[in-house]
């Protein structure tokens, strides 16, 4: 309890809040996390050769079948924000000024209405055309077995390219490092939660923070190797402990 009194002052003085989430802010929706004990990732490695940037390039229609039922997509519709994703938004509300940097590509922060939002491994919510670089939702990747661009271009033609999802990819660079990490620097509190820390290059931006007299949470079920990078960690689940700190901040 001491330590749930600590952040919740913490959060009452800072100004400018960056949080950093991973795959437990998502499981609280109830979407699998791949990279748990018992994950799609773990016990299935060959699927990381499917979900890589060189098999869609070199085959890009039969990139998408494989694509769908790891990842469910169908699916994406009937998940919601929980509220761990809807705490962040009613700080924002509140004059917070808010940025998080999520792993997590179900666009479950931005569905919430957070405003500033780095998905520093895309999102499985759009699609977009390689050649002109329209984007689609995830209506059309649905409604179709193959995505490919509608677009009517100069010739009264359809573009008519094989989509591909705004997730990256194995093989990919992962988006927005920069300015992930000019967020994080630029805190007077950083909170991470929900993740072991495991998954780089994203990682060595609590790393990095931890050098800087900038205050660091971590929420999280387990227990992480990096855990002496924290002046405060607390080791359970994020709804129950932002329940209790969203009591404190009402006083």
């Amino acid at each position: 309890m001491e330590h749930i009194q600590q952040l919740t002052k913490l959060i009452k003085e800072a100004n400018k809040i960056t949080f950093f989430t991973g795959a437990g802010m998502s499981t609280e929706s109830g979407i699998p996390d791949w990279r748990s004990s018992n994950g799609l990732w773990t016990n299935n490695a060959e699927l990381q050769d499917l979900i890589s940037v060189s098999y869609f390039k070199s085959n890009p229609k039969d990139f998408w079948k494989p694509y769908k039922e790891i990842y469910n997509i169908k699916l994406l519709n009937n998940y919601e924000p929980n509220s761990g994703h809807q705490f962040i938004t009613k700080l924002q509300e509140q004059g917070k000024d808010v940025t998080v940097i999520t792993q997590n590509n179900d666009g479950l922060h931005t569905a919430a209405g957070t405003n500033k939002v780095f998905e520093v491994h895309g999102t499985l919510t759009n699609a977009s055309c390689p050649k002109c670089k329209t984007i689609y939702d995830l209506d059309h990747i649905n409604n179709n077995d193959i995505p490919r661009c509608i677009r009517i271009n100069s010739k009264d033609e359809a573009c008519n390219f094989v989509l591909r999802p705004d997730i990256v990819l194995f093989g990919d660079q992962i988006k927005y490092y920069n300015e992930s990490l000019d967020s994080a620097y630029a805190a007077d509190l950083f909170i991470v939660m929900g993740t072991s820390l495991e998954v780089g290059p994203i990682n060595s931006i609590p790393q990095y923070i931890a050098r800087t007299d900038i205050p660091m949470i971590l929420i999280n079920k387990d227990k992480t190797h990096f855990d002496d990078l924290f002046d405060i960690c607390i080791y359970s689940g994020i709804g129950e402990t932002l329940k209790e700190v969203e009591k404190g901040l009402r006083v």
